[in-house]
Parts: structure tokens; sequence; C-alpha cells
């Protein structure tokens, strides 16, 4: 009887298990989808997709459309490229260090004001003045045209102070004891003791503030005039977004027997956009569970 019931349950389960993977495999199919369809038309003869005869595989497979996009000046793609690498990594570099020491900070019960600072960091992230008194703001202190304007006034997210705060504050307060006792200061016990044990923190919170910063289009937009100081997502934008009537940005073109239109490379130009971050997500995605959830070591 109670083999029966073993066998039985265990049917059950992999059943269930089954159905699991199931929905779990469809999902993976409606995320990856939209990525394979842009490229599946950046690869594929634009005479095809005149026609409207591309359903979702390419058809005559080419990279044409990447290598004229890439190639043409006017375009600006490569500076583009090079502006949001530069203000991802630095943004990234500065926001990581802000945030990171002001949540050592504030999750130190021995800093006494430490609950009236949080609650302001709150009211902060909760009202929002508008664009309009920000920009009389940051034109007084010079951001506009300037590219620390993708650096500085971001270094600290609340919700990613929130975050990091609480994983501090989890990691056993026996250390530090042991650490003061010993006669270190604070700069030694975050840098021998808190950062070794933050490297999953440090992972989630560095991607969320790298992709925040490439993906960032209302700020530079804004801001950032000078064509020579453009991020990748405002030529995406002026590639993109055309005037029908000008004529000016997009005009089929005929490179070795393979046709470009204007939808090869628009979608070439989106894809080399989400290309870095579509990279960079498989190395870190380990991270965000116990990055946000667990809290780092347990005792």
């Amino acid at each position: 009887m109670k083999k029966a019931l073993f066998a039985h349950g265990r049917k059950r389960a992999t059943a269930f298990d089954w159905i699991n993977d199931a929905i779990l495999l469809l999902v993976a199919i409606a995320c990856v989808y939209p990525f394979l369809y842009i490229f599946f038309v950046a690869t594929t003869n634009g005479t095809y997709l005149a026609r409207n005869e591309m359903t979702f595989f390419p058809k005559e497979f080419n990279l044409k459309a990447f290598s004229y996009i890439l190639s043409t000046p006017r375009f600006n793609v490569f500076a583009g490229m090079r502006n949001s690498f530069i203000y991802t990594i630095a943004g990234t570099a500065v926001s990581m260090f802000c945030t990171y020491v002001t949540a050592y900070v504030l999750s130190r019960p021995r800093f006494k004001h430490r609950y009236w600072l949080m609650s302001l960091f709150i009211i902060t992230w909760v009202f929002d003045a508008g664009i309009i008194p920000q920009y009389i703001i940051y034109s007084k202190f010079g951001f506009v045209d300037n590219p620390l304007v993708m650096i500085v006034p971001g270094a600290i997210n609340t919700q990613f102070l929130i975050i990091t705060k609480t994983f501090l504050e989890g990691i056993p307060k026996e250390l530090e004891e042991a650490a003061l006792i010993d006669g270190a200061n604070d700069l030694q016990i975050v840098g021998r003791i808190y950062l070794p044990l933050s490297s999953t923190i440090l992972a989630t919170v560095g991607t969320f503030y790298a992709v925040s910063i490439w993906n960032q289009y209302l700020l530079p937009q804004i801001y950032l005039r000078n064509d020579a100081l453009q991020t990748i997502q405002q030529v995406i934008k002026s590639v993109v977004i055309t005037d029908g009537s000008a004529g000016t940005t997009f005009r089929n073109v005929v490179i070795d027997g393979i046709t470009l239109n204007q939808q090869n490379l628009k979608a070439a130009a989106i894809f080399i956009a989400m290309l870095p971050i579509i990279c960079v997500y498989p190395f870190v995605q380990k991270y965000f569970k116990k990055g946000i959830l667990i809290g780092s070591v347990k005792g």
C-alpha cells in the first residue's frame, strides 16, 4: 500500500514538473521572440520585407545592414555607443561607490540620525518636483551639455540604496564587533569584512545601475544637445523616428545584390543598442536572487 501511494505521488510530482517546465519554456520563448525577430528583420534581404514575404526566419541571410549602419558617418552610431559606454561605466562606478558607502552608514546602529536621513531619501523617491524645476536646478549647476548629468544626479537611487542597506544589515554584527575590538576603523571594516561578502549585491545593483544608465533617454534628450555628447538611445531615436516627407534619413541601398531598406536599418540599429545589455545579463543573472532576496551570510 505504501509503495503504491509513493509511486502515485511520484507520478503526480513528475506531471507537475512537466507542466512547470512547459510553462517556463513558453515564457522563455515569449521573452526571446522579440529579440530574434528584430535580428531576423535586420538580416533579411529588404526586397522580401517590402513584399511582406518574411514571416519569422530571415530570407537571404546577410549582415549588410549592420555593416552599413556602423560604417555610415551620418548615423553617428559609433559616437553614440562610445558615449553610452563611458556614461554607463563611469556612472555605475560612481553610483555603486556612493550607494554602498551610504548604505553602510545607514545600516550602522551607532549612527543615531540614520532614520531621519533615510526618511529624506524616501521623500525624494516618492515626491518628484517635475521636469521644469529639475531643469532650472540642473542648469544652475551647469549640467546642460555636460556629460556629468548622466553620472552625478543619479548617483544614489533610493530603491537600490534600500536593497543594499537591507543586505548589509543581514551580515552578522559579531564580525564588526570583533574587528572593532581588534582596533579596526570603519574603512578597514568595509574593505576587509563587508566588501568580500557583498559580491552578490554589488553585481545585482551594479547591473541595475548600468541598465538604467544605458537605457536612459529622457535625461540626455533634455540636457545633452550637442551631437558629440549624444547617447546611443538618442542616435537610435534619430534613426528609427524618421521624417517621411523629407526622405533624408533613409533610402534603399543595394550592396552586393542585397537590398537594404528602412526596416532593415531600423532593426539593425535597435539590435546594436540592445546587444551590450543582452551580453551582460547571462553573467550576472545568477546573482539576482541572492542579491535581493537573501540577506548575505547566515549565522
